[in-house]
């Protein structure tokens, strides 16, 4: 986003504009949504199996990529990107948009991003502890 920021508004909007068309393929929208199913998984599998060593770990990371990646997404991030689509690059309502555009949706992309990263930590101590949750497995690292 600093890149962009850097261009002049009907640049950079174009650019942000292209980007948000490209990311629409099946490989992100597998990896995005594909993770999210297996945090589905994984939240129903800890509450089962609140017993297991790990599932608190388990039931944190799934939360938190739901809520703070997904759920930011849909919520936040998305209609950013809908009505910054809705512009010409060279309008002034463009220009306009773009500046808030900016500030918005790097506030929201940096939570999402801490969000997974906590997720990923939360899931990986899950990992690390030997949770039996998933379908009834023995991942104890020994």
């Amino acid at each position: 986003m600093n890149a962009l920021a850097r261009l002049k508004p009907p640049q950079g909007i174009a650019a942000m504009q292209s980007i948000n068309i490209a990311v629409i393929n099946p490989f992100f929208m597998t990896a995005f949504l594909g993770t999210a199913a297996a945090c589905i998984f994984l939240l129903i599998s800890s509450l089962l199996k609140w017993h297991q060593p790990g599932a608190a770990y388990l039931l944190l990371g799934s939360l938190l990529y739901l809520v703070g990646t997904l759920g930011v997404t849909i919520v936040f991030n998305v209609p950013l990107n809908e009505a910054l689509a809705k512009v010409e690059p060279d309008s002034t309502e463009g220009a306009s948009l773009w500046f808030s555009y900016l500030t918005n949706w790097t506030i929201w992309n940096h939570i999402r991003t801490v969000a997974a990263l906590a997720a990923a930590a939360s899931l990986t101590i899950a990992l690390c502890l030997g949770s039996r949750i998933v379908g009834g497995l023995d991942n104890t690292v020994r």
